[in-house]
């Protein structure tokens, strides 16, 4: 057991430090999960409704690609299934994955964890202590969703069916990150590899559903993927507690290969070699923009690769939802509420590019704060050593992140509007209309770049705010029409002030406004860190 020595003690420090951001990942997984549920359960009331989507998302491979695997849409909680348990199995994995990463590699990247290793402290101890927590955070997860979705009037059975397969998938997807983590020695490799089993595991459930709109399609794929056992317990309908048993079994034999892979490195190493680059640089790593174009080429395909997907699928179900809102007026005044008037299918493709949009501000602040990670690593120092001014440095991470912006939107607005364009029978039409729907939402993401940037700068210790403000405007965009939300407050988020196109006219002012705003933020953030000290 000596390997193991510390383990609590990792686990209590682990919890101290991570008991905010533990806590947000938890309350709002869970109250999201709550309330689109509760939502559904009123959109769908009448079983002439439900029978209505049953009929359209049967027999659409796309939507079951989107959605999941519909077992019986007759009633709310067959539907509830159907919408949500590959998305939050997803968001749990994602969850599971960063923190475990967060509490192994990047302890070791930032050598803390040989700091600590000084004392008793055993070669496994981190590795465990990491996997406690994340598995306690999943199992804490499994219990709100559970009593949760009963307080929506939803199944017993099929709400602990439901919490427990999600959780299942977040505890598989920490093994997943466990073991990435000891076999590079890099976080942001490990994050990579671990998020890339997660995108396999989606898309071989996507696939696999798509599949069962027919008799004799593949439909055998969603069950290679983890996100796929969650759907087959069958939350709601005829629940198979058996499924369970492949998250035990696939964790049972993911633990040890994780130990055995511990014991063939060294503290701060990968068990994968570091390919060594050339002894000079090339000319193309010459100036500070080139270093960070470097560095952050890598997240950017990754990125957009998923925006590729992500538009295509939202685009080929876009003719879709005319039977679907046809049928169910309440989601045709909803969709009306979140994307403004005119056709359904441009209400729909207006809702879904504010969406994404927002999504792509993940991108911007993960990028735009790859200024504060490179400070608190003290790896600037060596850059800022050489003759190479301060704003020079800051200024060209923030511009590789406003130009992945309008890559990502760029690569999801033109995946988009091709699959829809394809549907309709009118590429030529649909994909300039698209494409401009999300380019026009360039200047609000990067005005989340400027606030990265007047954080940075000024106040670099809070840069954490810039992701609190992201999911303000998550959250307002979605649910601030529904919920009735003051519309001062609705107008703080810069996407508020984005036309809805293609369900609008297109306006010039407010997007001028939004890139002004984020300049002056930016000229500010970099003036601040002008004159502060480095950490």
């Amino acid at each position: 057991m000596k390997d193991y020595a510390g383990t609590w003690t990792l686990l209590r420090l682990a919890v101290r430090l991570d008991r905010v951001r533990a806590s947000a990942w938890i309350l709002g997984i869970v109250l999201f999960t709550t309330a689109s549920a509760q939502s559904n359960n009123d959109l769908y009331s009448t079983p002439e409704e439900r029978q209505n989507l049953a009929e359209t998302v049967e027999t659409n491979p796309a939507m079951l690609a989107l959605g999941g695997r519909a077992f019986d849409l007759t009633t709310t909680g067959g539907i509830n299934a159907y919408q949500l348990v590959a998305f939050m199995a997803t968001i749990i994995g994602l969850m599971s994955i960063l923190m475990v990463v967060r509490h192994t590699r990047a302890e070791e990247e930032s050598g803390r964890a040989e700091l600590a290793g000084s004392a008793v402290l055993g070669r496994r101890a981190w590795l465990a202590s990491a996997l406690l927590l994340v598995t306690g955070m999943n199992l804490v997860i499994a219990v709100f969703l559970g009593f949760g979705l009963r307080g929506t009037d939803l199944p017993v059975e099929g709400s602990w069916s439901f919490a427990l397969g999600c959780a299942g998938v977040g505890v598989f997807f920490a093994v997943v990150a466990g073991i990435t983590a000891q076999l590079t020695d890099h976080t942001r490799s490990a994050t990579g590899m671990a998020s890339a089993v997660l995108g396999l595991a989606y898309l071989l459930r996507a696939t696999g559903d798509a599949a069962s709109a027919s008799d004799d399609g593949p439909s055998w794929l969603t069950w290679l993927s983890p996100i796929g056992w969650a759907e087959m317990m069958r939350p709601y309908t005829e629940e198979d507690w058996a499924v369970g048993l492949l998250f035990v079994g696939s964790v049972a034999v993911l633990v040890p290969a994780v130990g055995v892979l511990i014991g063939r490195r060294d503290i701060g190493s990968g068990v994968l070699p570091p390919s060594l680059g050339p002894v000079e640089a090339s000319t193309a790593l010459r100036s500070p923009l080139a270093l960070a174009w470097r560095l952050q080429k890598g997240s950017m395909l990754g990125w957009a690769i998923g925006f590729v997907i992500v538009g295509a699928a939202f685009g080929g179900v876009a003719d879709g939802m005319v039977d679907v809102a046809k049928d169910n007026p309440d989601i045709d005044e909803l969709l009306r509420d979140l994307g403004g008037s005119g056709s359904i299918v441009d209400v729909f493709l207006a809702t879904i590019t504010s969406l994404i949009a927002v999504v792509v501000g993940a991108y911007a602040v993960q990028s735009a704060l790859r200024l504060s990670g490179e400070e608190s690593a003290h790896r600037v120092d060596l850059v800022l050593t050489a003759s190479v001014r301060r704003v020079h440095w800051a200024g060209s991470h923030l511009t590789v992140a406003a130009v992945g912006s309008v890559v990502m939107l760029f690569s999801a607005g033109l995946a988009a509007g091709l699959a829809h364009g394809l549907n309709s029978g009118d590429v030529t039409g649909e994909v300039p209309r698209v494409l401009g729907a999300a380019l026009a939402q360039v200047p609000a993401v990067w005005t989340l770049i400027g606030l990265c940037a007047l954080l940075f700068g000024l106040v670099p210790r809070y840069t954490v705010v810039a992701w609190v403000a992201l999911a303000f405007v998550l959250v307002i965009g979605q649910f601030g029409e529904v919920l009735k939300v003051d519309q001062a407050i609705i107008n703080l988020s810069p996407f508020t002030h984005v036309p809805d196109l293609p369900s609008a006219d297109f306006e010039a002012a407010p997007l001028l406004t939004l890139a002004l705003l984020a300049g002056a933020l930016v000229a500010v953030g970099l003036g601040g860190f002008r004159r502060r000290d480095v950490a």
